[in-house]
């Protein structure tokens, strides 16, 4: 059983001083935080690619897996190491086609066991469940109970996310229920991102 891993998600802004940023936070947890995804909304693919690329060189230089949210094409173009799919984003199979074997390819299942199935079935390399909390960052109506980390872990290698208003105070019942790895955004970017992640490694290292 590996430790439970941190897998940071950017804010919608990335512009300006957030480079720093994300460097802060990926070197608070050396080896914590394993993935970074980068999720901005209503962006031309140009100028997403212009603010993904200092982001990108970051993340590479730390062996963080740079994952793009909900568009393939980006994902190619970037040659970025993954893309994160919504159940509205499109069909892992396809995503596998367009971006190779070696891409990490991700897939929200909010509290479905079946969804989650499916999406081991078509491929994924792991499966996010939640929103387990109320979260700023995005609403959710669905809300899984953390057993469904446990059955999930019990029955398949695919690893399992949690995500949704996840922080240090309440993720110890979902690293114990057995997720892999927790998604976290308004937990670490809404405050000092570095004393954030320690925290959040401190609360893991006690679950």
């Amino acid at each position: 059983m590996t430790d439970c891993q941190l897998y940071l998600i950017s804010p919608l802004d990335v512009s300006g001083e957030f480079p720093k940023r994300l460097e802060r936070a990926l070197d608070a947890g050396p080896g914590l935080v394993t993935a970074f995804q980068f999720r901005v909304k209503g962006l031309d693919q140009h100028e997403a690619a212009r603010l993904a690329e200092p982001l990108q060189e970051i993340c590479a230089a730390r062996e963080v897996a740079f994952i793009v949210n909900d568009d393939i094409a980006l994902s190619k173009r970037l040659k970025a190491d993954g893309v994160h799919l919504g159940q509205g984003d499109g069909d892992p199979r396809d995503a596998r086609e367009q971006l190779g074997r070696e891409a990490q390819i991700g897939v929200t299942c909010h509290a479905s066991r079946h969804l989650a199935m499916e999406a081991g079935e078509a491929g994924a390399d792991y499966v996010a469940f939640g929103a387990f909390f109320d979260s700023t960052t995005k609403a959710s109506e669905h809300r899984p109970e953390p057993a469904i980390l446990g059955w999930w872990s019990a029955l398949f290698e695919i690893p399992c996310v949690a995500i949704g208003g996840i922080t240090p105070a309440n993720c110890k019942p979902l690293v114990e229920a057995g997720a892999d790895f927790l998604a976290v955004s308004g937990a670490v970017w809404n405050g000092d991102e570095a004393a954030a992640v320690r925290a959040f490694a401190e609360q893991i290292g006690a679950a």
